[in-house]
């Protein structure tokens, strides 16, 4: 329903890109969002774009680094990285919902994709 892909190996000061892309299913959840898990820890939020006004949210650890981006047609939500530095490393995880009022917490999202790896050394 949600499959991610661009997880990758990078030097930190570099940059990656991010795809998710939605089935029919998940097309019509208005959130999308991009969360983050270490092992031993909580799935942590990192960006989300609510799809029918392309308002997006951030959290303060990638503020001004990452930015979330959908494309024309919305089946596909977008997480560009730059300036990445170890401590982003993690699985990167694709979620849909319907709303983005607590954008932040994992349980306000139904589907999730299987996750995408980023190390950053």
């Amino acid at each position: 329903q949600l499959v991610e892909s661009g997880g990758d190996s990078v030097q930190a000061g570099g940059s990656l890109r991010l795809s998710c892309t939605s089935d029919s299913l998940t097309y019509s959840s208005n959130c999308m969002a991009w969360f983050r898990q270490v092992p031993g820890k909580e799935r942590e939020g990192v960006a989300a774009i609510y799809r029918r006004g392309d308002f997006t949210y951030y959290g303060d650890s990638v503020r001004g680094r990452f930015t979330i981006a959908q494309d024309n047609a919305k089946t596909t939500a977008y997480l560009q990285m730059t300036s990445l530095k170890p401590e982003d490393s993690a699985m990167y995880f694709c979620a849909a919902g319907q709303t983005c009022g607590n954008w932040w917490k994992a349980s306000e999202f139904g589907y999730w994709g299987q996750g995408t790896q980023v190390t950053v050394s």
